[in-house]
């Protein structure tokens, strides 16, 4: 289905085709990185649509959706932000059921959500395949923390300061402008524009 023409639709088309350019063939994942605030879910969900449009195999994961239970994050100790940077999210469970049977192949299922936060319970698992030539689109908080960059073709940080203590503790030991293949500044949703490093 042909989009609408707009500023924000022409940037993510742009986006689009430098990573279908470099990525198009097999299976890749792209993040999308971001505070809470900073857009990021509404931009991966529009990239995933313009995906579509050019009629790529595209799929749809949040991290939201791969956190730990309370009753298990209580395990690692009284509520803090320390507590939800270093233990907030199972990414064991994120790897064993999406990231890595998506890599794998046309045959092998995967799941795009674990676990509804907001209810504190665990999800009825929906098992997906893909084609061969599939892009994962995946955002979330702290997406560029070491233990999960190699699991990234190609990934987004949409821009925003620390909202949270825990974003300023990731924003310190990590410091994902600088490491993000694209940043882009999406305090005006309508008309975001790409950053570059000598300019942020």
């Amino acid at each position: 289905m042909k989009l609408v023409s707009t500023p924000r639709i022409e940037f993510l088309r742009a986006l689009s085709t430098e990573i279908l350019h470099n990525y198009g063939r097999g299976r890749s994942i792209v993040a999308v990185d971001g505070a809470a605030g900073s857009g990021r879910t509404a931009f991966a969900d529009d990239l995933a649509e313009v995906f579509e449009e050019r009629e790529h195999p595209v799929f749809r994961a949040s991290m939201t959706y791969f956190q730990r239970s309370r009753e298990e994050q209580d395990r690692f100790g009284e509520a803090s932000a320390e507590r939800t940077y270093r233990y907030g999210h199972d990414y064991a469970t994120f790897r064993r059921v999406l990231t890595e049977p998506f890599r794998m192949g046309v045959t092998t299922s995967f799941v795009t959500q674990t676990f509804d936060p907001d209810r504190d319970t665990w999800i009825e698992p929906t098992w997906q395949t893909a084609p061969l030539d599939a892009t994962l689109i995946v955002d979330g908080d702290f997406m560029l923390r070491r233990e999960l960059r190699d699991l990234w073709a190609y990934s987004i940080r949409v821009d925003s300061g620390a909202e949270t203590e825990a974003d300023e503790l990731y924003l310190t030991e990590v410091n994902p402008e600088a490491i993000a293949n694209a940043l882009v500044d999406n305090s005006n949703p309508a008309s975001p524009r790409r950053l570059f490093r000598d300019s942020c």
